[in-house]
């Protein structure tokens, strides 16, 4: 836990700058099944403080991954499994009975990336429904149709958003989340962050229920 958050202050410093100022910093993905779970509990935490802006950076669970349902199928049905039963949050396991499914998380952070780009206040809440499209309908992320639907309810012109999703320069900028999240020591999602001044404080790594996270948020303010 030290290295991570002596790491995390080095890296945040350097790379986000040393500004006054106070931020929530959200480490996800919205094919992490936890974070799937932690869905609910983060737009608690971050209504819960308006006044404080609040960041995303897509960590990368599985980018670029090529493993199958057919290897996959059984550690991620108790994973979900216990998950719904923590959370509430509900899973469909149809996709798991496609042995060819192939478990890359990359594009649907791109997806995301893209949403910052092009409407940002919306990030959030298109994470959310980015995860409910894959948990809950079992649509593959990996495939531009699939946000069609998505799209139309977020007001989202589906051609600009599929030049964006397709090209090279959102590759990067999705790469670029996933070199931070790594330069930073992160490595379970989700994960959160409080910048407070120059200071950055873990808040959690792993699943926690918003009260707890909400707690900790107020004891550092008033640091």
């Amino acid at each position: 836990m030290k290295h991570f958050l002596f790491t995390l202050l080095i890296c945040l410093a350097a790379i986000m700058g040393n500004a006054q100022d106070t931020k929530l910093i959200y480490f996800g993905d919205p094919m992490c099944s936890w974070c799937y779970g932690f869905s609910n509990e983060v737009s608690e935490i971050k209504n819960s403080f308006p006044d404080i802006p609040f960041e995303m950076v897509m960590g990368g669970l599985r980018p670029y991954g090529t493993e199958t349902m057919a290897s996959l199928k059984g550690f991620l049905k108790e994973h979900w499994e216990e998950i719904g039963h923590l959370t509430g949050q509900k899973f469909s396991y149809d996709i798991l009975e496609q042995p060819e499914f192939i478990y890359d998380t990359e594009p649907a952070c791109r997806a995301v990336v893209v949403m910052r780009m092009i409407a940002p206040e919306k990030e959030l809440p298109f994470f959310k429904a980015v995860q409910k499209l894959f948990y809950s309908q079992n649509k593959d992320p990996k495939q531009l149709e699939s946000y069609s639907d998505l799209l139309k309810e977020f007001g989202i012109d589906k051609e600009e958003f599929g030049l964006k999703w397709n090209a090279d320069e959102f590759k990067q900028k999705t790469k670029a989340d996933f070199q931070l999240s790594q330069e930073m020591g992160v490595r379970g999602f989700p994960s959160m962050v409080l910048k407070a001044g120059e200071q950055y404080y873990l808040l959690s790594n792993g699943y926690q229920k918003a009260e707890k996270v909400i707690q900790t948020i107020q004891s550092k303010l008033k640091n």
